[in-house]
């Protein structure tokens, strides 16, 4: 399916600069209250500026603003007051009939040698018989009658007074700024300035020193956009919902490295060329390699390459095809100049603006476009050639510290068609990006080394493809990591490797898990069995804590104990810290589901000391999530609670919610964010806990996670429950249950009849009540695990609802008779008040 892409190419909303544009309409109100300011927006070419500025303008209109606007042009800094006339002239046309002739005149005559058409037309009268003054007097009384026209007009009208590029402009007109900038405070004036960071000329720096020394004016530099606000720059071009997918953000970030204007510029260039193209009702694109390069980086690359010397440009290809971070090391070995010749080089290309020094030792090329630019003119041949000189150079210069430059090596012996070493490296790079919670580099690491090992005929490890599944997984692309698992199974079982066979099922059953718990199961039965015939301890116990973790799920606590203990004590005896840990966590959900808060604790900071010791963030990020949850959550109305205060349940999860972004673990980061709602919520911060829990549901909702999109539709509906919100609380846990239901989650299914229970009890509705809480389980099931507590306390309600106080004091006192850690000391405020 092909579809035709007429409308322009631009983003339709301003994205990431909520900050920038807060701190601009506040300095706005400021001006308009009578504390004139001066602002400057700073950033390099392409970054935003105008856009940004587009905003404030519209912003200034809506608030009875008066907007004077004037740009520098490229040829203006050989030009006197251009910027200046460019406004007078757009300004004075454009308003003439609203200005009063006294107004006009001083101003008009001052600059009519300069505005001739302009000031004629507004002033028929001749101008005033004055002394003459030398050049710098004249440029002095030009200075006091533009300053003394354009603050007038405040006089009427807050004023937004606008100049873009001043990197272009001339001398003069910075010296009138800074002028104007001394004046402003007094006035109900905002004065904002736009210029290039990467463009400053020597006049524009002296112009910002004075300003910052007489603390004149506030500084917004813009930054690159970060790769989830280049995703959300083209959902908002391809107008796409959230949970649509999109293929294209990783590669566009990486081209592109955030700068707004090179998205839309590579955006347009791509869909003319058909390397970006919609099939299969999504967009889809082509290899990175072979992404084309906007013409108006091409051309802009070319004017600046055109200037250099034969050897600049040498050193340059030399360099792009590097990539687009390069030592200066290897470039002095693969041209074999001398430091002092090289030094001069690199010199020549920073003054051309193609690269940057990072530090003594390594450079830059000043965009990722630039360096693709000079890469393109290559030939094909030319290109294979040079990788490969870069990549035997590399492995001889580099022999003792292979480990910092396998990525670098891999892609180089790719490019180079040099297959084994390209599939050997790949796979290093794409196990220590893996190690480093790079998931996405991981993923383009291994899908490399898989590409070379088919060209060159090399029988893949099925190693790869776990791996690739894994980091696919950490990202919650489950279609992805579930064919990479069944390929690495297939693999193993082609190849009698039994150990690869157990860890492939072991993979898809915790991949299931976020789906369908039969499935889990069946996958978790399997490697039980395949482990136990092997002889393996440690393969043992990964299997029983694992299916202990489905028995948990399928609301069998007790044999979910048996197993995880066992594999405890077989961890112990092979002394294996990580496996212990792992076990401590599980011990501490189980404990937690069971109903026993206390001994959960217990359980979760023996797993949090031990995943601190061995820096295992992922652990760490789940164990200190759990812990908090103990600290009161709406799950635990009905049993003893734990001793930990809601500040130490928020400093957990915010640490946790951190740990996750950090490691790039999207269906953890989706977990934490629900976590925080289930603190936030029953201490009264509703909005912040609404906010946090649908920014999860949208975020599970888009890998797809049914697991966490249960959780999330069950946590609002619980906060709108509490807010008395019934018709969309109900909603919302209706939608939770068929969710549970859908994944066959019976933890689930009763945490939710439980709450959805009470919400059909607050609408009257006594007989759905009564429907959902008889299909949870019968009236004779016990009151052991959390979920099946809620429910019998939810059976408690309806039994006072219907007028049968005896039966709600039965169920109540035998949910207190069951209640883990009961004392004096410790009560379950919820049972005593349903009691009472």
């Amino acid at each position: 399916m092909a579809i035709a892409f007429n409308k322009p190419l631009v983003c339709p909303v301003l994205i990431g600069r909520t900050a920038e544009l807060a701190a601009l309409c506040l300095l706005m109100d400021r001006a308009k209250s009578g504390q004139g300011q001066v602002a400057l927006v700073s950033g390099e070419a392409g970054i935003g500026k105008s856009r940004l500025v587009a905003e404030v303008k519209t912003y200034a209109a809506s608030h009875d603003f008066l907007l004077v606007q004037g740009s520098c042009f490229p040829t203006d800094h050989a030009i006197p007051y251009a910027p200046l006339l460019d406004l007078l002239r757009s300004f004075l046309t454009g308003h003439s009939s609203a200005l009063h002739a006294s107004e006009v005149e001083p101003v008009a005559h001052a600059f009519l040698p300069l505005l001739p058409d302009v000031g004629r037309a507004l002033v028929d009268l001749p101008p005033p018989t004055l002394p003459p003054l030398d050049p710098e007097q004249e440029k002095r009384r030009r200075f006091e009658s533009l300053a003394h026209f354009l603050t007038s007009q405040t006089e009427t009208h807050p004023v937004l007074l606008v100049v873009e590029d001043l990197h272009w402009s001339d001398d003069t007109s910075l010296e009138f700024l800074h002028y104007l900038a001394r004046r402003c405070p007094a006035h109900r004036l905002l004065l904002l300035l736009t210029y290039r960071s990467d463009e400053v000329r020597p006049s524009l720096r002296h112009f910002l020193a004075q300003l910052d020394r007489e603390r004149l004016a506030q500084e917004i530099p813009l930054a690159r956009l970060e790769r989830e606000e280049v995703e959300a720059m083209l959902r908002a071009i391809f107008a796409l919902p959230h949970p649509a997918r999109l293929e294209l953000a990783d590669p566009m970030y990486t081209l592109t490295e955030g700068n707004p204007f090179f998205v839309e510029e590579t955006l347009k260039s791509l869909i003319a060329s058909g390397e970006i193209f919609y099939a299969n009702g999504r967009w889809e694109r082509k290899p990175l390699s072979e992404l084309h390069i906007p013409r108006s980086v091409q051309d802009a690359v070319q004017q600046r390459t055109d200037q250099l010397s034969e050897s600049a440009r040498r050193v340059l290809t030399l360099a792009a095809v590097a990539g687009r971070r390069f030592d200066f090391a290897l470039l002095q070995q693969l041209t074999g100049y001398d430091e002092q010749q090289l030094l001069l080089l690199m010199k020549a290309l920073m003054a051309a603006q193609l690269v940057v020094e990072e530090s003594a030792e390594q450079f830059a090329f000043r965009h990722a476009l630039t360096r693709q630019a000079v890469y393109a003119d290559l030939l094909v041949r030319e290109r294979k050639a040079l990788h490969r000189t870069i990549a035997d150079t590399m492995e001889h210069i580099y022999a003792s510290t292979l480990n910092a430059h396998v990525g670098d090596l891999a892609y180089h012996f790719f490019e180079a068609g040099a297959w084994e070493q390209a599939v050997e490296y790949g796979q290093r790079a794409g196990e220590q990006a893996y190690r480093l919670y790079a998931p996405r580099v991981a993923i383009e690491q291994v899908t490399r080394a898989l590409d070379a090992a088919q060209r060159g005929s090399i029988t893949s490890p099925p190693m790869l493809y776990r791996l690739r599944g894994q980091a696919y997984q950490t990202l919650g692309d489950f279609e992805q990591a579930h064919a990479d698992y069944k390929a690495t199974l297939q693999m193993a079982q082609r190849a009698g490797d039994l150990h690869s066979e157990w860890q492939a099922l072991m993979d898809l059953g915790f991949l299931w898990a976020e789906r369908d718990y039969t499935q889990t199961g069946a996958y978790c039965q399997q490697a039980l069995a395949l482990a136990r015939s092997m002889d393996d301890p440690i393969t043992l116990a990964h299997s029983l804590n694992r299916l202990g973790n489905w028995h948990l799920n399928v609301e069998q606590p007790l044999e979910a104990l048996h197993y995880h203990q066992e594999a405890l004590t077989l961890f112990r005896q092979a002394h294996d810290p990580h496996g212990i840990a792992e076990t401590y966590d599980l011990l501490g959900m189980t404990s937690f589901i069971g109903g026993d808060l206390v001994q959960a604790t217990t359980y979760y900071q023996q797993a949090v000391a031990l995943f601190q010791q061995l820096d295992d963030r992922q652990g760490l990020a789940s164990s200190l999530l759990s812990l908090g949850d103990l600290g009161g959550f709406y799950q635990s109305e009905t049993m003893v609670p734990a001793s930990i205060g809601f500040a130490e349940s928020l400093r957990f999860g915010e640490l946790a919610l951190k740990i996750a972004r950090e490691i790039g673990q999207r269906s953890a980061e989706a977990y934490a964010l629900l976590g925080l709602g289930q603190y936030l919520g029953p201490h009264g911060e509703y909005a912040r806990a609404l906010e946090v829990v649908q920014a999860s549901l949208a975020l599970a909702e888009q890998i797809e996670h049914r697991q966490w999109m249960t959780f999330g539709y069950w946590e609002v509906g619980v906060l709108y429950l509490d807010l008395l919100a019934l018709h969309e609380a109900r909603q919302h846990l209706e939608q939770a249950l068929t969710l549970a239901q859908e994944i066959g989650s019976r933890h689930w299914i009763r945490i939710v009849t439980g709450f959805l229970a009470l919400a059909y009890l607050l609408q009257q509705d006594l007989t759905q009540a009564e429907s959902i809480l008889n299909a949870a389980f019968p009236p004779d099931a016990p009151s052991q695990t959390i979920g099946q507590r809620l429910v019998w306390a939810a059976r408690a309600d309806l039994a006072l609802a219907r007028g049968d106080p005896g039966l709600a004091l039965d169920i109540t006192d035998r949910l207190i008779a069951s209640a883990a850690n009961l004392s004096e000391e410790r009560v379950i405020p919820h049972l005593w008040k349903l009691r009472g």
